[in-house]
């Protein structure tokens, strides 16, 4: 590997033993401190070889760690690279160690580099095969987190513990970098223990289904992982395991609805386009086995769309949705698979658990021995709504309680607007153009590849969706010349808005522009708030907007940073008022249901005896 390994001052700072204050000292205080070879104004980043000459030359103590040294080389690669190479990491480490044997195939073509590979081999017989992987898997996900989504490991092992019987073939069907199958064997670092679960797993990313092979095989589990799109190309076809356990991607639009609308899965009706949730309810249900499991996590919200009330429907008539319970952040949906001539339940358990996941297990085994007192009866849903929304379906008395905690979230959640001094006259200052700025070099514009698709491979992709949203990169595409690779504090917008850039790892998607400022010069939020401004102001005319129009006002980079905190604010209270859009709907349905059947009051009339 050609590239300096670097670190940033959060990495210098573990080295040397000391807080980030002190590596910000040494920078303003010695002249000779390694310039920045890379990164941004706010997050540079530095070469660690020139670091560490830095360090010895003023006798501060430090240590390297093996590990260290191995991801920092690593991260030399770019972060475009990074996940192909732990997946090429874990596919040296699981080389048979028999020679003349075959080496387990990866899907990620190519190796490391030698020197690099040498340090991987000396970590692992330091530390283990086992945890030297875990170490490099560990560090990656905290350096993808954005873009990687990664099951709660608390949720994850819930789930299998729900559905699990010993000894079992357990499939996830969506299974990034193996969360849910790597939950039965509890320590991360630990082996499997005999007789344990076959494991089956299918990923749309090479790169993450060949992380979870890695991760799987290196606990000596007997393991198969696919790479693929299970809706379109399904690695299992005629294959029912004992258990399905999965966490599909959300609101994913391109699902295959027109390819896939004859598909044989959908015993319980085609899904509609907006709902993909109900499409791997139908596709987890159909690799199970009579009588087998299926724990899988939906959006709040699919438990009560109009659009897929009729699949809801024949679910529960079939007897094949045993239970809704609501979690942290989405819901749990436990179904089972019908057994010919098997009468279904008249039943369904339907529970909120998101303060209190340990009452999820004891409710389960409640409604398994037929004597929960969490239940609603499937024949009062059907001839209401078909709405499984737990809020709703809670036990009465604790109605108050969770209105009173819905409130809570809904005040926790607002945000107050920047405190503006309204002046009788406009302030007449100097401006320039968006235009003039990049013509100064104070502003570089870049587009992605005019026909990218983001709609597969291993490489995150921001979307206008994700701009407009504030969500993370929810796309993906294949490595290809031309991509744009995304820097934190970078300006991306839209047609319909404008972001900054608080993280980098994601490249960026088509109909988007990529504003990179020199920050020594320029701050990003005040940019970012002037082009939304214009923006909003072009939407009033009928005539095209031309961005290099943009008038802003020369400022010095003091003056900027106060506008740029003021934009800031705007924009998280655009993110608080969605958030408190979903939370309101919420608490007035918690605050409708008190009010109407009698455990809430309004104080100003105390009602109570």
């Amino acid at each position: 590997m050609s590239h300096d390994p670097t670190v940033n001052a959060g990495d210098i700072a573990r080295l040397a033993g000391v807080g980030r204050a002190a590596v910000s000292n040494w920078r303003r205080r010695h002249d000779d401190f390694p310039d920045p070879i890379g990164g941004t104004a706010n997050q540079p980043l530095f070469s660690l070889r020139q670091v560490e000459s830095w360090l010895r030359r003023y006798g501060k103590s430090y240590q390297v760690s093996l590990g260290d040294r191995v991801w920092q080389r690593l991260k030399a690669a770019g972060d475009l690279r990074l996940g192909e190479l732990v997946a090429q990491a874990g596919a040296l480490l699981t080389r048979p160690a028999t020679p003349g044997e075959p080496s387990p195939e990866s899907p990620v073509k190519g190796g490391l580099e030698p020197e690099l590979a040498e340090l991987l081999l000396e970590l692992a017989e330091q530390l283990g095969a086992l945890t030297a992987y875990e170490f490099l898997c560990e560090r990656y996900l905290e350096a993808h987190s954005r873009q990687l989504s990664v099951t709660r490991e608390d949720v994850a092992g819930l789930m299998v513990s729900l559905v699990r019987p010993g000894g079992s073939t357990i499939l996830d069907p969506a299974c990034g970098v193996g969360t849910l199958l790597l939950a039965p064997t509890h320590d991360r670092h630990a082996q499997a223990e005999p007789g344990a679960a076959r494991m089956l797993g299918q990923e749309l990313s090479e790169t993450s289904a060949a992380i979870t092979a890695s991760r799987l095989r290196l606990r000596g589990i007997e393991a198969e992982v696919v790479a693929g799109d299970s809706m379109r190309d399904d690695g299992f076809a005629g294959e029912r395991a004992d258990a399905v356990v999965c966490d599909p991607p959300f609101n994913e639009r391109a699902w295959g609805y027109e390819e896939l609308t004859g598909d044989p899965r959908w015993e319980y009706g085609l899904p509609p386009r907006g709902e993909p949730e109900l499409a791997w309810v139908q596709h987890c249900l159909t690799h199970v086995r009579p009588r087998g499991l299926v724990a899988i996590l939906m959006p709040p919200a699919a438990a009560s769309r109009k659009a897929g009330r009729r699949i809801r429907a024949n679910l529960l008539r079939a007897g094949a949705l045993r239970a809704v319970i609501a979690l942290p952040g989405s819901d749990l949906w436990l179904l089972r698979r019908p057994a010919a001539g098997e009468r279904p339940p008249s039943e369904v358990l339907i529970l909120d658990a998101a303060a209190d996941l340990a009452s999820v297990e004891p409710a389960w085994e409640a409604y398994l021995e037929d004597r929960s007192d969490q239940t609603v009866r499937i024949i009062d849903l059907l001839a209401d709504e078909v709405d499984m929304t737990p809020a709703r379906h809670q036990r009465r008395d604790d109605v108050g309680k969770a209105y009173a905690e819905a409130r809570d979230r809904f005040m926790a959640a607002t945000s107050a607007p920047p405190d503006l001094k309204v002046l009788e006259q406009p302030l007449d200052q100097p401006a320039t153009t968006l235009g003039d700025l990049i013509k100064e070099g104070l502003v570089a514009t870049s587009q992605a590849p005019p026909k990218m698709a983001a709609d597969g491979g291993e490489v995150p992709v921001l979307t206008s969706d994700d701009v407009l949203n504030g969500t993370p990169p929810s796309g993906s595409t294949t490595m290809q010349q031309g991509l744009i690779a995304i820097r934190p504090g970078d300006v991306v917008a839209s047609y319909s808005s404008v972001r900054v850039m608080a993280d980098g790892g994601a490249v960026l998607g088509p109909h988007l522009t990529l504003y990179r400022v020199d920050a020594r010069r320029l701050d990003p939020d005040f940019l970012a708030g002037f082009l939304r401004a214009a923006g909003g102001r072009a939407t009033t005319g009928s005539s095209r907007f031309d961005v290099r129009r943009t008038r802003l006002p020369r400022l010095s980079l003091k003056e900027q940073k106060a506008y740029g905190d003021a934009f800031r604010q705007l924009a998280v209270l655009e993110d608080a008022i969605r958030e408190t859009s979903t939370l309101g709907q919420a608490l007035i349905r918690l605050g409708l249901d008190g009010l109407a059947d009698g455990h809430l009051h309004p104080r100003a009339h105390d009602l109570t005896p």
